[in-house]
């Protein structure tokens, strides 16, 4: 094993993420954003600088890092300073971590341009799909419909067994989801 990595979704704890990279002796080749809202993109700009590895996000959402103030999350989070891509993703792309591959999901819903990693037998899937819940849609360039689809058309075909890691909350499976999920039973 390499012990190389991606950081996805680095929050606003950059020095959790250093800490934990330390320990596991782990080797972060790059960060993926699932999508550019400011929960989800707070310590890219330390990561970046520490550990001098390209950004990747959707290009649907790639504006995003320039826009420092987002909106309502802002007053909550505070302003983020984040780098500006170094590589746009696109549906069907696949990204190469060590000897391992995430394929790009596009699941547009929670905002343009989130995306979803699958990887051998799991998937990262952001704010798309959450354990007995779903990503907001009530954000700047959200869209219900969009989130339907995704879910539907895109996750909920994948084997039940699949292991869905959200950006928030425990951890679940397709199964589950389609079982006892409220927003898409």
């Amino acid at each position: 094993d390499s012990l190389e990595c991606a950081v996805v979704d680095p929050g606003a704890e950059a020095d959790r993420i250093f800490q934990l990279i330390a320990r596991k002796s782990l080797k972060p080749a790059l960060i993926l954003n699932t999508h550019g809202h400011i929960d989800h993109i707070g310590a890219n700009k330390d990561i970046k600088e520490k550990f001098n590895i390209p950004l990747y996000i959707h290009s649907a959402d790639s504006a995003m890092l320039g826009n420092v103030k987002q909106s309502e999350m802002a007053a909550f989070l505070g302003v983020v300073d984040s780098p500006s891509p170094d590589h746009l993703l696109n549906d069907g792309d696949k990204i190469k971590i060590g000897e391992s591959f995430l394929l790009v999901i596009h699941t547009p819903g929670h905002s343009p341009g989130s995306v979803s990693f699958l990887g051998d037998g799991f998937l990262l899937s952001g704010d798309t799909l959450f354990f007995g819940g779903v990503g907001r849609t009530d954000l700047p360039g959200g869209s219900w419909k969009d989130m339907e689809s995704s879910i539907k058309n895109k996750i909920l075909t994948m084997p039940d067994e699949m292991i869905v890691l959200p950006g928030h909350g425990p951890c679940t499976t397709v199964g589950q989801e389609k079982r006892a999920n409220p927003f898409i039973t």
